[in-house]
């Protein structure tokens, strides 16, 4: 079955360089320059959560051990597919103060997790800190279909680029000809390097969030293209 997704065109910004002279580019013929940017906003569905599980937040009272053990239990109760979404990040052990105290070794692990969505992660969140596991945070979000979209956003960028050439040469009654260059900018994310939000709100009457009333701030991912065509 294949998967669609809707692109939502937010903005062109169109700029035009139009020249009726000879070019060393092509040599003879009058041309025109035209660059198309075209946005659009999507949900992350794919979120990575670290998982930090270390004894010394529970003053050595309960080993990584059993908070491994209360970390899968909660998961697996949640749906979640620990064999395949969950993976060991790092492993730890605070041997510098262990050293320099001669106290005992508190052990540290950090997990990587895998989530689709922004109701299951606040339901992860809740549910480990339920367990006395609080060390949770955002590591990245993305898009699956981020090559298919970006490309989809590339033609349509194409499409706007010869509009807005058409639409220059057509007072002069000329027509747009053969295409001589394309070229497009590096990609652009609005969130690059950045997590995208999580906004969760809380019931008027109640202490307690809810987590069917969450989501994620919206990614924009952004393409440009410029096109070089002929004049006829």
């Amino acid at each position: 079955m294949k998967k669609h997704f809707t692109v939502l065109v937010l903005g062109t910004i169109l700029v035009s360089n139009m020249a009726l002279a000879q070019t060393g580019a092509v040599p003879g013929t009058p041309y025109i320059t035209t660059s198309a940017r075209v946005d659009s906003l999507i949900v992350p569905d794919r979120i990575h959560l670290t998982i930090v599980l270390s004894e010394k937040d529970t003053r050595g009272k309960i080993a990584v051990e059993e908070l491994e053990k209360r970390m899968a239990d909660r998961l697996v109760a949640l749906g979640i597919d620990v064999s395949r979404q969950l993976a060991v990040s790092d492993l730890s052990s605070d041997f510098k103060r262990y050293f320099l105290k001669q106290q005992d070794v508190l052990k540290a692990a950090s997990y990587s997790l895998l989530l689709y969505d922004a109701v299951t992660t606040i339901r992860v969140i809740l549910a480990l800190e339920e367990e006395g596991i609080s060390n949770v945070s955002i590591e990245k979000t993305g898009f699956s279909r981020e090559g298919a979209l970006r490309l989809e956003l590339k033609r349509l960028a194409v499409i706007k680029a010869r509009e807005n050439a058409e639409a220059m040469i057509a007072p002069l009654g000329r027509r747009v000809g053969a295409v001589f260059h394309v070229s497009d900018s590096p990609a652009f994310n609005q969130l690059a390097g950045q997590v995208a939000g999580l906004r969760v709100r809380k019931n008027s009457d109640s202490k307690f969030y809810n987590p069917l009333d969450v989501e994620f701030q919206k990614i924009l991912v952004t393409e440009e293209v410029s096109v070089l065509f002929g004049i006829e």
